[in-house]
């Protein structure tokens, strides 16, 4: 059970970072929110290399990569989404993501029992009902929103298949490979707009623990897979919906849906059967 505990754990970091994100980004721009964090990440990531023992390949080097420019590409198509439909919409799609690595499991031979087959499908409903789906707005509007949404869950998607295949020679090398990746394109992007915008030296600490959440929480998911099942870590790592639109309403005192309760009650009982299983 330790793996299935590792990636709630990975859902639990990744939605409360998630919730302090979307706080920051209501007076900092998204994508300074985003480089920014991932920079801080890197160098605490920097720090704790030298006591971590080497990877006995390179086996992490291509992932990483992948997982970094992958990780990049989705959150760019996340907030340009989000620019053109609602949360609603777009959340919902961009949770799609997990499909890619529980196929791309079980196409690799994985073979949950029945009971947790059944709870992956649960689950898997109840991170997307926990969203608070909604189909309203102008045709044109939703057609923009849910393409950029579908390219970032495929983004989402990779980058967590990704962090699994590389976790499986060193998961901490392959954080440090993303991290390089998707800070050197923040980077170059700072560079031709001339701008971090906005952000300054009293912001570093919130982001700093922002970009910790972020990177702990890829890091659990590739202990997890290295543990149990990817079919079964990437599901459970999947339901930070959950943990988000929780703090939202008792920090915030945002009403939920009732479809969100029903995403929220969905994913609880898909993580007793899969624990059943």
């Amino acid at each position: 059970m330790i793996g299935p505990l590792l990636a709630l754990g990975s859902a639990l970091t990744w939605g409360v970072a998630d919730f302090a994100g979307g706080t920051l980004s209501r007076r900092l721009p998204s994508a300074a929110v985003v480089g920014v964090s991932q920079a801080c990440s890197l160098v605490l990531l920097l720090v704790v290399l030298p006591f971590v023992p080497a990877a006995s390949d390179w086996g992490w080097a291509g992932w990483s990569v992948l997982a970094g420019a992958a990780g990049s590409l989705a959150l760019v198509c996340f907030y340009r989404a989000l620019a053109f439909g609602t949360v609603g919409v777009v959340s919902p799609i961009s949770a799609l993501a997990v499909s890619i690595p529980v196929v791309a499991g079980l196409l690799a031979g994985e073979q949950p029992h029945g009971v947790q087959l059944a709870g992956i499908l649960v689950a898997f409903a109840g991170a997307v009902l926990a969203s608070g789906p909604e189909l309203r707005g102008e045709q044109h509007v939703k057609q923009q929103a849910v393409w950029f949404a579908l390219a970032a869950a495929a983004g989402f998607g990779v980058t967590m298949l990704a962090i699994a295949r590389g976790a499986a020679s060193s998961t901490i090398f392959t954080m440090v490979g993303m991290r390089t990746t998707s800070v050197m394109g923040f980077a170059v992007a700072a560079v031709l707009v001339r701008s971090v915008g906005g952000v300054k030296a009293s912001d570093l600490p919130k982001l700093a623990l922002l970009g910790l959440g972020d990177v702990a929480a890829n890091a659990l998911l590739g202990f997890a897979s290295t543990l149990d099942l990817l079919s079964i870590t990437a599901v459970l790592s999947a339901l930070y919906p959950v943990v988000t639109v929780g703090l939202a309403a008792v920090l915030l005192r945002e009403r939920l849906k009732p479809v969100q309760l029903a995403g929220v009650a969905l994913a609880f009982a898909g993580v007793g059967l899969i624990a059943a299983g």
